[in-house]
């Protein structure tokens, strides 16, 4: 991850003009603390903030083709750039590549497909490309935007990007989110969808169209597995985020196998967790480290400490989202620990709860259908919360953060499946994400502990210690009054925050971003563990709940699974099996 800065077709050319981008440039400085380029082509201005994982001699950007007709700077990585380069080689034996970086086949791939190069790529990126040959732009975000980038628009006519909105929003008339998997040019004028992957098309069909897969459990096993060893590509040291939950865990036994399997001259694997004073994830951190023989570093801090950094989480994550600011703090604040420690790359665990339906308002779902139709609205959606959070929380302090269940051919294997095999069915003891975990339900040769495998999901907010979000709540209660809250509507007559918590982070998004176009870059209310719209539909309970917190849905935390699991993997409810329960 890096930080990029483009603009484009502007009225001004002077020095003066090449000193603001560079000035603006600098505000994310925190995403590319090794190296700083800037390229200008006339009235375009490519800028750039590395973070050396690849190659970190000699792949500084801006990058080139062979000429240096066509610039580029990129944020992000590619997994199949050895591919690509070979496909480059063997259509032009004579080409020379300038660097040993990952994204330098992007300029020579447009260079022979024009705008056919986004959907090339496999991997995580934003970037801004310059065709100096006729003065033309092309740019291109990932499929599901792992990696952040906004678009604006200048009062001169001019085109802005940026990898945040903080480098934007002073010199736009308008600037919003570069939508994922999409990809906008001189020739287009427009966004164009480039990311058109099978469970989109059947979604947008109509009638809809629904995957009929069965479910393989080696195929599901090894499809990730694939996605998590490409991610393990760096020329520096890494490690992984470990809360000891089902995704995290899953992600560090598969980078610890291979670690153990193939060495590494970084030598035992690092793995990360945070948490206050005896929290779930701490507990469980530690007992899957000690099973998977990381080397494990915990992280605590106080409800007060996170408080006291809620206002710099807002400025960095830009947004005012309650669940994503409950869950970045902690992730912030580890973050800066890992880059403390020298770990510039970090490997975590989103995704999971989007791709088999793994929050708890799932148990409700109806039928098969609604179910995966929530599963690919959650995906498309990723970018607003989850993917935002883990790439901004953890770049704050330079350390970039991939994540193995957002890979496009893994998607392609477990969006394909039967969603009545991913359904929750307590009567047959089928817990959140049953097909997941019976992948890797290996006795032979087990991946993680029994137990952990089979652990209830905790939302990350929820489980770096219960009385974190109660702390927020209480503090929040002592900022704002009830009259302030009963008053919203006046103060944020947009997207009006309907309790005191969500009151007091918008009032902080505000001191840092007052352009109205900020507040419209943040999506209509909190966005809630659940889809609230959704889950109202599927069960009254949820109707009306303002408080996003895992544990407050409808009592299915506490209730659901209070004894875990059996031998089985089968749901325990009440002290027995959930199957035998459910035939008394």
């Amino acid at each position: 991850m890096c930080g990029i800065l483009a603009v484009l077709n502007s009225t001004d050319d002077s020095q003066a003009m090449r000193a603001r981008v560079l000035a603006l440039s600098r505000r994310q400085k925190h995403r590319g603390p090794d190296w700083s380029g800037m390229h200008q082509f006339g009235n375009n201005f490519l800028a750039h903030e590395r973070l050396a994982i690849m190659d970190p001699t000699s792949g500084d950007q801006p990058l080139y083709n062979e000429d240096k007709s066509i610039v580029v700077t990129v944020n992000g990585e590619i997994y199949n750039y050895k591919e690509l380069r070979k496909q480059i080689s063997d259509a032009c034996p004579s080409k020379k590549f300038r660097t040993n970086s990952d994204c330098e086949v992007i300029s020579h791939l447009y260079e022979l497909h024009g705008e056919a190069v986004a959907n090339m790529l496999d991997g995580f990126f934003a970037f801004v490309l310059l065709d100096t040959r006729n003065n033309a732009f092309y740019a291109a975000r990932d499929p599901l935007g792992v990696t952040c980038m906004y678009i604006g628009w200048g009062r001169d006519g001019s085109v802005w990007l940026s990898s945040e909105m903080k480098c934007l929003k002073d010199e736009c008339a308008r600037f919003q989110q570069f939508p994922p998997g999409h990809y906008y040019s001189t020739k287009t004028g427009k966004f164009v969808r480039y990311f058109n992957p099978q469970f989109y098309l059947d979604f947008e069909a109509r009638p809809e169209i629904y995957p009929s897969e069965p479910y393989d459990p080696v195929k599901l096993r090894k499809a990730f597995e694939a996605s998590v060893e490409k991610r393990m590509m760096s020329d520096v040291p890494f490690g992984v985020l470990l809360s000891g939950g089902l995704d995290s865990s899953l992600v560090a036994s598969i980078a610890a196998r291979k670690i153990k399997r193939e060495g590494s001259v970084w030598g035992k694997l690092h793995s990360f967790c945070v948490g206050l004073d005896g929290s779930p994830d701490l507990k469980a951190g530690a007992a899957v480290a000690e099973f998977l023989g990381t080397d494990h570093h915990e992280f605590h801090f106080t409800v007060q400490e996170g408080i006291d950094a809620i206002s710099e989480v807002i400025y960095h994550i830009e947004t005012f989202d309650v669940t994503t600011i409950r869950a970045s703090t902690p992730m912030f604040l580890m973050s800066r620990k890992i880059k403390a420690l020298g770990v510039k790359m970090v490997l975590s665990g989103e995704g999971s709860d989007e791709v088999f339906g793994g929050y708890l308002y799932f148990h409700k779902a109806p039928n098969k259908e609604e179910f995966h139709d929530e599963t690919v609205r959650k995906l498309m959606d990723l970018y607003k919360y989850d993917c935002l959070r883990a790439n901004k929380a953890t770049m704050a302090w330079g350390v970039e953060a991939r994540v193995p269940f957002l890979d496009r051919a893994f998607l392609n294997v477990a969006m394909a499946i039967d969603p009545a095999e991913k359904m929750i069915d307590k009567s047959k003891g089928r817990i959140e994400k049953y097909i997941l975990r019976k992948a890797f339900d290996t006795p032979e040769d087990p991946y993680l502990p029994h137990e952990v495998l089979w652990r209830q999901k905790e939302q990350f907010s929820d489980g770096v210690g219960y009385s974190w979000i109660d702390g927020l709540k209480a503090h929040a209660d002592s900022q704002v009054s009830d009259e302030m809250l009963k008053n919203a509507v006046h103060r944020f007559p947009d997207n009006t925050p309907r309790t005191k918590e969500a009151y007091w982070y918008r009032s902080i998004f505000e001191s840092h971003f007052p352009q109205r176009a900020a507040m419209e870059t943040v999506p209509g209310g909190p966005s809630v563990a659940c889809s609230t719209a959704t889950a109202a539909m599927w069960d009254a309970a949820w109707a009306g709940k303002e408080d996003p917190s895992g544990r407050a849905v409808a009592g299915v935390h506490d209730a659901a699974y209070d004894g875990g699991a059996d031998a089985n993997g089968d749901a325990v409810l009440n002290g027995e099996p959930a199957a035998k329960k459910a035939k008394k």
